[in-house]
């Protein structure tokens, strides 16, 4: 598939503290006609790692413009290239907004109608198979000779390693994390350990999303239909990674409960879904039984991963949001379901 596409790119750099400003400054290069004092912003609150405002036109209102800025210092932990790339590939697919244009320290794209999911709506029988149909098709598309598909989970979890801090300025958040976060050593071998036991289980390389927390899907009743957005990390990745990244996220983000992860009879429902669209078949109850075990053994991945980027944004984030909490809410569930998900064993072993 070719999808290699030519997005403006406009020399701008819009400061955190002037949001509104500075989207209006991209919208005189990509919608010129349209005067400010029609224009409506709102300004999101809901993410954890970029700032993001909408921009509503009163004689468009079919054609509203999200300008997304990135967190402070994102740029060590996101390819922002790649995911540059990776929205073309989706667009060009059908399964993304179209990218309008990319600045200094952010992106302008399409608005997509619908709402995030949310810790209720993810279990719905009318929202959860468009879920997986979705995620199945994105894990069947080929970014092209030019990606060598290999998995971004390691590499990823190594650069996070490398950079995470030790040491914190704030003597008060030093001391929380000494007390919340196990030695960098112990995490370490964790990391090795988990690597080992999970390499072995040869799970698919597939093109994934590798963030699909519940605000990063968007749920149209009206066509039902399902979108995916943000995709800052996107890259070939474990099949199962994907899937096990995307229950951990049932548990929530700012009141995140692990009751919520999905029972094993609701991940059969869902492996079955998406497996049929993968496959483009019926699947064996075995190659089910297969994939759960595989998606609830990367789900340890997942915490993982997400708790050692949680200690880097509590260094170098700008939002107000207690990511050494959510780091070590991360860990004690990756500690407390270790054994039980890595000691899960395949039909008919």
């Amino acid at each position: 598939m070719s999808f290699e596409q030519n997005s403006l790119v406009i020399p701008i750099t819009i400061d955190e503290d002037h949001l509104i400003d500075g989207a209006f400054s991209v919208l005189q290069h990509i919608r010129s006609s349209w005067s400010r004092d029609k224009i409506k912003f709102k300004v999101f609150t809901d993410g954890i790692t970029n700032k993001l405002v909408g921009c509503f036109y009163g004689d468009c209102p079919d054609d509203v413009v999200l300008v997304r800025v990135y967190g402070q210092k994102t740029d060590l932990l996101i390819d922002r290239h790649a995911e540059t790339r990776n929205i073309q590939l989706l667009h060009a697919a059908g399964y993304a907004p179209q990218l309008y244009a990319t600045f200094d320290n952010g992106l302008a794209y399409e608005y997509v109608s619908g709402d995030v999911l949310t810790v209720d709506t993810c279990h719905h029988i009318s929202v959860f198979p468009l879920v997986a149909r979705m995620m199945a098709n994105m894990h069947r598309l080929d970014c092209g000779p030019g990606v060598p598909r290999r998995p971004a989970l390691w590499s990823k979890v190594r650069q996070f390693m490398d950079i995470m801090p030790t040491k914190f300025e704030d003597p008060a958040k030093q001391n929380r994390f000494e007390e919340l976060i196990p030695p960098k050593k112990k995490l370490e071998e964790e990391f090795e350990n988990l690597k080992l036991q999970l390499t072995r289980l040869n799970s698919p390389i597939v093109f994934c999303h590798n963030d699909l927390l519940l605000g990063n899907v968007i749920y149209n009743a009206e066509k039902n239909s399902v979108t995916f957005i943000d995709y800052e990390y996107s890259s070939y990745n474990y099949q199962a990674f994907d899937i096990g990244n995307h229950f951990a996220e049932f548990a929530g983000v700012s009141d995140v409960d692990f009751g919520r992860y999905p029972s094993e009879d609701f991940q059969r429902q869902w492996i079955s879904v998406y497996l049929e669209a993968f496959e483009d078949r019926e699947p064996t109850n075995d190659e089910v039984e297969q994939l759960l075990v595989h998606v609830n053994k990367f789900a340890l991945a997942a915490h993982f991963l997400w708790a050692v980027w949680s200690l880097i944004q509590a260094e170098h984030s700008s939002i107000d949001f207690d990511f050494l909490g959510y780091s070590s809410i991360k860990l004690k569930e990756y500690f407390g379901k270790k054994e039980k998900f890595l000691n899960m064993e395949f039909p008919n072993s």
